[in-house]
Parts: C-alpha cells; sequence; structure tokens
C-alpha cells in the first residue's frame, strides 16, 4: 500500500534516516488476528490498534548487516477493523487514522515508547509534528 511507503519515509525523513536503504513490513489485519498476537506478546486479552515489533531493540547479538542490503528495522501490525472504529468515534477519515497509526508503529520501531511519563510525552510531541506534515495540504 503506498500510504504506508509514505508515512514510514516521511517518520524516516523527520527523523534524520532518510539516507540509505530500509525494510519494514507492514500488516493491515483484522481485530481477531491482532487479538491473538496482543495476547501472545503482550499478555493483553482483546484486539488493539497498532502492534510493533523493533529488530533492533533489546538484547542478543547484533543484527546481520550485509552490504547493499537494507536496514530491516521491524514488523508493524494494524487492525483495519480497529482503525476504522477509532476514526469513527474521533470524527477522523479512515485514511488519516491509519496514518497516525503509521506514524506511532514506526516511532517504536526507531526506539520510541511511552512506558513512562517523560518518553511519553517526547513521543507524543514527535508524533503531533509527523502527523501535522503527513495532514498538510501537498505542493
Amino acid at each position: 500500500m503506498r500510504l504506508a511507503e509514505e508515512v514510514v519515509a516521511l517518520c524516516l525523513e523527520s527523523e534524520g534516516r532518510a539516507d540509505g536503504e530500509w525494510e519494514v513490513s507492514v500488516v493491515f489485519a483484522s481485530d481477531e488476528f491482532i487479538a491473538r498476537l496482543n495476547k501472545e506478546y503482550r499478555g493483553i486479552d482483546g484486539p488493539t490498534d497498532v502492534l510493533s515489533f523493533a529488530l533492533l531493540e533489546g538484547e542478543g547479538p547484533e543484527p546481520f548487516e550485509a552490504e547493499g542490503m537494507p536496514e530491516l528495522l521491524g514488523d508493524i501490525v494494524i487492525s483495519l477493523d480497529t482503525a476504522r472504529a477509532q476514526a469513527q468515534s474521533a470524527g477522523k477519515t479512515f485514511r488519516e487514522e491509519v496514518g497516525f497509526l503509521l506514524i506511532h508503529g514506526t516511532l517504536h520501531l526507531l526506539g520510541y515508547d511511552h512506558d513512562t511519563a517523560l518518553k511519553e510525552a517526547v513521543m507524543w510531541e514527535r508524533q503531533d509534528e509527523i502527523l501535522r506534515e503527513y495532514l498538510s495540504p501537498k505542493t
């Protein structure tokens, strides 16, 4: 989907990571599918809007890098069912909501988190800045 590529590229550019090649897997899923992932990886019952699985976080060996190969950032899974419901309840378009979720997921892949008040404030600020740029009219 072109939207996913555009939004991920915008995030990387805004974070000074536009140089080089990168790869992000984006899965558009149902509530049922994302609920299974949410239970398995977070221990939380029920669906969520977006999950991110970064390849460059945590302990373990350094990721394999090869000359001329893209940097593998990780996976983003978005529930289209939840995105549709959230867009409707917030008075946004479906495209705006999916764009927001792609921004949120990509920032997680780049190391942002919201597990403390300070980290949340930083992530939300970056998310809002990128979202404003994404929603601004293109010339």
